[in-house]
């Protein structure tokens, strides 16, 4: 038998097929026989016999799933053989004939189906075998065929339900499925992506995790569950495999993989693009999206049903306004959903509900189905509601379509079809209803269903098929099972055949990166569970090896976008590790670590799998960042030393130290970089390598050799490559280094630690920053992606106070300055610059951050201004490292430092436009502050009075050349702005404070510093008319006024005779400063229209200042002083020519007057008759 199906099939392939309308079925039957001596119409008789012989019997169904072996059994076995070698013999060609293609589709993939729930293990390996060949050969053909053979047949049998053995011989063939080359995607495709097909991928893959999912107790795997755990671990390589081979460069940015779903897309419900097109891959992942979205609407619906409407615009599901097409097909093919509901919904009398229920009536083909089939396959969509009216309209619908669908005219109108509809169902409730003792008989349905067709009877021969149909197999009308059938019975195998006519051909595609990366993530949950719970249960070497393996090629597939994937391995990890648990003293873990090799496997997989993939890596850098810190407190960490001037790192070992480069040594876990980094083979050769590490027994290089536990741990430690973490993160994206910033930021804070000693804690602090100063160094080019996020952990860290010995700020001002150093470094940037410093300004303004650090941020301060002060562009840093230097250098211990930066600024050649009014502020704020020694003061105003000569530099400069607007190397707008009469108004506004000083030395140093300043400009600066008197009214004249009020102030007070006294004396200085700037500029005042109520309002205020009694002596003193420098300001103007006796004159007969109230004699001495 087997030579005749070799000689049969084995030319079928160098049969080609005829080209359309060529040469017809005859001719073609005529050549095959020429050549075999068979014709197709001979192939398609063996087929059909040999399907025959698949029902010789059935194996009787016992407590283990299968009967004992029989001679019907040997004969199923035989056949399959014999149908398994035409297939293999046809291959491919079998295709080309339709009669022998359509006889697999149906009869054969019915009895393969049907036998392989009830045959033993022989039987039902050589089924799936079967099923693999035509997998392989014809499944463009068979796309409903393999589903139905998946859903009902592997999967359910490898949940257990037909005992262990027949479980593992249906894993075990799953396991060979999913190694064919392109069986991953192809099922992903055209199943998972399909929004009417079973998630089969998913399935497949989620019944692996649960068959290999370890038990609790301790006990060894079975081999069943080994082998889905090889299967898993295949499926994850393959995967990766494929997706770093067609994967681009820049294709691990989880940004490629954002779908744009913010609009109703109608074309997703069409049929697909070629696989070759370039928007194909875009419409498959948008479909797999779309159903997703849709069984979560699926969820909502069966709770509320408006929310579930809701969920459908909100997710953009359906159209807006909806569609009732859209509608129906949610209902039709989402799986999960409320039956009852459904029924309820489409029996609503509603005008929206009822077109929804002809669109869903419309989804269904009745074309060539008797009227039973057809009522089952509409009635198992939903729940038929209870309500007679609903029914009716429900009924109404499903006659009109099935009328219109009718190919054998037994129908003459559509009420016959309603009639004999609610007929069936009134027959099937009367014979199914065990509260129906007498039941109806065939004589009775035919008769009352007489003359409904038109007057005329239906066929006796037709009802009496309805009756006998009817009475052996119910319909279920009020189903609520929303899952599929257990059992592929005959109506929906009938359906199935009739989709398989019309629906689109089985997808054949090679890897997409995108559809694999996406394939993954449905089964990457309970794929990481599965992974992390063998790993820590078992015993056996081997499979941890394996284990690490499936945790390297999960690593590999979720660097492409999936972060949270990643995030949950290595969480995993960090906890396999024991380096987490806060009960576990140092001792203990050190023992623990020396003895056990799963966490020693573990601490390899974690820091391997960190450095290869750190550039996805997220939310877990804050368990890895907790794990390096315990390996440090513990003893076991490398000690290693920054050098943060180049971002590099060293590693000191045994009396040698190792510079840490960009590119890694080879070493056990890294091996110099080839073109088979992400291959499968490279992985098994790391594995391999991990076994050489935790070798106690082989090798020289074995730690077998090593003398002591420490030398063991020393050099595993080395393996681990830690430091490369940070030294290589210019690598990583911008959401990797942001949390791997965050979690350090919040370590070094003592955020969630316990430290047993303050000195333990400083040493963890200053770990942290150096490894957050190595991370900033290794990424100053792109400082601006992550340095925002770093700056919200340091201010929302301001805004909690931690109890510590070692407070947060001063925990954080070194390292910022030392990353402020580099940024202020060339290459400039000024946003750069600007966010490094308002981290700074965050940190010095918590509260009694300066009284802590002050003798930390002076040096740091004054040290960046020294050595950097021309590399700083904007001018938001000089003001906050100014305003920081007048708040720190106020204690004693700092004055020298703050007023020696300040004295150097205002020298050299870094004084700028922009920065000058900042350093005026600074000095000021620092020589007027009451804690500041007398001779401080003293000489910071002097400073004050010597900053007139950079505003005349930058005066000169500006008329030499106008339309120069540089300020000096500083590129910023602000200097430009700032024309050096504004500057020269900052700096006597800030010399005219410190004269209401409560220490009179001041006030008479800042009043002699007015003097010069004024002096200097009279003769340098070319003060126009307008801001001679601008000076001259908001400033000289109100600073003379407020010592006025501040003597009488003191004057009214008990027991202040001294401060009056010294304050009138000041005053008095004050009144000659009046007559000398007044001496200075009275020629540019006189110009002004407003000259004459500025000097009318300056003898009104004479004339008050002498009336008013300040007390005693010093009274008399104020008084005599007063006509003396009427008489100085008189006598300038009139040398000047513009006061001069003449009648009818207003500035002449003003002045006599208000000067004669004030001093009777001056004008008579000035002016002599």
């Amino acid at each position: 038998m087997h030579e005749v199906i070799q000689i049969i099939f084995l030319h079928l392939p160098e049969i080609r097929p005829p080209e359309p309308g060529a040469v017809d079925l005859s001719e073609l039957e005529q050549q095959l026989g020429s050549i075999t001596g068979y014709g197709s119409r001979c192939m398609v008789d063996i087929f059909n016999f040999l399907c025959s012989l698949l029902n010789v019997g059935d194996v009787a169904v016992t407590t283990e799933g299968y009967g004992p072996s029989s001679s019907d059994e040997d004969v199923q076995l035989f056949t399959l053989v014999l149908i398994n070698s035409a297939i293999e013999l046809g291959g491919e060609s079998i295709g080309w004939h339709p009669r022998l293609l359509q006889l697999i589709q149906d009869d054969l993939f019915h009895h393969l189906i049907h036998h392989a729930t009830r045959s033993g293990p022989l039987v039902l390996s050589m089924i799936c075998s079967t099923v693999l060949n035509l997998y392989h050969f014809l499944r463009r053909s068979l796309r409903l065929q393999l589903e139905a053979f998946f859903v009902y047949v592997l999967l359910r049998i490898s949940s257990g339900v037909s005992g262990p053995q027949l479980q593992e011989v249906a894993v075990e063939s799953i396991i060979s499925f999913c190694r064919q080359p392109t069986f991953i995607v192809e099922m992903f495709v055209n199943y998972d992506c399909d929004p009417i097909r079973h998630n089969v991928l998913e399935e497949i893959g989620k019944l692996l995790c649960k068959t290999a999912y370890p038990q609790i107790n301790g006990s060894q795997m079975t081999p069943i569950q080994i082998h889905a755990f090889t299967g898993l671990v295949h499926i994850f390589t393959t995967i990766a495999d494929s997706i770093e081979s067609t994967a681009p460069d820049t294709s691990d940015d989880k940004e490629n993989y954002k779908l744009d779903m913010s609009e109703y897309e109608p074309a997703l419900d069409r049929d697909p693009p070629e696989p070759d097109s370039d928007t194909w891959v875009e419409f498959v992942r948008k479909r797999k999206f779309k159903k997703n979205k849709t069984m979560i609407a699926a969820h909502h619906y069966n709770k509320d049903e408006k929310k579930g409407m809701e969920y459908l615009k909100f997710a953009n599901l359906v159209p807006t306004p909806p569609e009732p097409k859209t509608i129906a097909r949610f209902f039709r093919y989402t799986p999960g959903l409320d039956k009852q509901k459904i029924g309820e919904y489409l029996g609503d009398p509603g005008e929206f509900n009822i077109l929804v229920l002809k669109e869903f009536t419309e989804t269904f083909d009745f074309t060539g189905v008797i009227l039973d089939t057809a009522l089952r396959t509409f009635l198992e969509t939903f729940r038929l509601p209870g309500e007679a009216q609903k029914i009716q309209r429900i009924i109404e619908v499903f006659s009109e379509k099935f009328f219109d669908q009718q190919s054998s005219g037994i129908f003459a109108t559509k009420d016959a079809v309603f009639l004999l509809c609610y007929s069936l169902i009134m027959l099937n409730t009367d014979h199914h209803n065990p509260q129906v003792r007498k039941k109806m008989t065939e004589e009775e349905f035919i008769k009352n269903n007489r003359a409904i067709n038109e007057g005329l009877d239906l066929p006796r021969e037709y009802l009496s098929e309805l009756f006998h149909s009817i009475s052996t197999n119910a319909i279920a009308l009020f189903s609520q099972n929303a899952s599929a059938p257990k059992e592929l019975n005959a109506n929906l195998w009938s359906e199935l055949i009739r989709r398989s006519r019309i629906v689109d051909p089985f997808i054949m595609c090679d890897f997409k990166h995108e559809l694999v990366r996406e394939a993954f993530a449905t089964i990457s949950g309970p794929s990481v569970a599965t992974l992390m719970t063998i790993f820590d249960y078992t015993n056996d070497e081997e499979i941890r090896s394996e284990c690490i393996e499936g945790m390297i090629s999960v690593a590999r597939i979720a660097q492409y976008g999936l972060s949270d994937v990643l995030d949950e391995l290595l969480s995993c990890l960090c906890k396999f590790t024991t380096l987490l648990n806060p009960y576990s003293c140092t001792e203990d873990t050190q023992a623990e670590f020396n003895q056990s090799v799963k966490m020693r496997m573990a601490m390899l997989a974690l820091f391997t799998i960190a450095n290869r993939f750190g550039k996805s890596v997220c939310a877990a850098w804050k368990n890895i960042v907790d794990c390096i810190i315990k390996l440090r407190r513990i003893k076991l960490l490398p000690p290693f030393g920054i050098d943060s001037s180049n971002g590099s790192a060293t590693l000191a070992t045994a009396g040698s130290t190792t510079t840490m480069h960009n590119k890694s040594d080879s070493g056990v876990i890294f091996p110099p970089l080839h073109n088979g980094l992400g291959t499968s083979r490279y992985v098994s050769g790391m594995i391999g390598r991990f076994s050489q590490i935790l070798s106690l027994d082989t090798g020289a290089e074995s730690m077998i050799n090593l003398t002591s536990e420490s030398e063991v741990n020393m050099k595993l430690m080395q393996q681990c490559r830690i430091v490369n973490i940070f030294t290589e993160s210019g690598n990583f994206s911008e959401e990797s280094l942001q949390h791997l910033g965050r979690a350090l930021i919040f370590v070094a804070s003592g955020k969630g630690q316990k430290f047993t000693s303050v000195g333990e804690e400083q040493d963890t602090i200053i770990f942290c920053y150096d490894l957050l100063m190595t991370v900033t160094s290794a990424n100053l080019h792109r400082f601006m992606a992550f340095w925002p996020q770093f700056h919200e952990a340091f201010a929302t860290l301001s805004q909690y106070t931690i109890m510590s010995p070692y407070p947060f700020p001063e925990r954080a001002i070194a390292p910022l300055f030392r990353i402020a150093t580099k940024i202020v470094s060339p290459p400039h940037d000024k946003q750069a610059e600007e966010a490094i410093f308002k981290s700074i300004q965050v940190i010095v303004a918590i509260e009694n951050t300066i009284d802590m650090c002050y003798d930390t941020i002076v040096p740091l301060v004054k040290t960046l201004i020294d050595e950097h002060a021309g590399s700083i562009q904007t001018p938001f840093v000089w003001k906050t490292l100014l305003v920081i230097l007048a708040t720190s250098g106020r204690n004693p211990q700092t004055f020298d430092d703050a007023i020696e930066t300040l004295n150097n600024l205002v020298t050299g050649p870094h004084l700028t436009r922009a920065n000058y009014m900042f350093w005026a502020d600074a000095a000021f704020n620092l020589g007027v502050h009451k804690a500041t020694p007398l001779d401080k003061s003293v000489m910071i105003l002097e400073m004050l009075g010597k900053s007139i000569h950079p505003i005349l530099r930058w005066h000169k400069s500006s008329i030499s050349d106008p339309n120069n607007n540089n300020t000096e190397g500083n590129t910023d707008d602000l200097g430009s702005r700032l024309t050096p009469y504004h500057l020269f108004m900052k700096l006597v506004t800030d010399l005219a404070k410190p004269t209401l000083a409560r220490r009179e030395e001041i006030r008479n140093k800042a009043l002699i510093e007015l003097k010069c300043c004024f002096q200097i400009a009279a003769e340098s600066l070319d003060l126009s008319p307008g801001s001679c008197l601008n000076c001259f009214k908001n400033l000289v004249l109100p600073t003379v006024d407020n010592l006025y009020q501040k003597t009488i102030d003191y004057f009214n007070r008990h027991n202040m005779e001294r401060e009056t006294i010294s304050m009138g004396g000041t005053f008095r200085e004050a009144m000659e400063f009046l007559a000398y700037f007044y001496a200075l500029f009275v020629t540019q005042l006189w110009q002004d229209d407003d000259f004459l109520t500025s000097w009318l309002f300056v003898l009104r205020r004479m004339d008050t200042w002498i009336k008013t009694y300040y007390g005693g002596d010093c009274t008399m003193e104020i008084r005599a002083h007063i006509p003396l420098v009427l008489k100085k300001m008189l006598q300038a103007m009139r040398d000047n020519g513009i006061l001069v006796p003449r009648e009818g004159d207003p500035l002449w007969e003003s002045t006599e007057v208000q000067a004669k109230w004030i001093a009777p004699t001056v004008i008579d001495e000035l002016f002599p008759q």
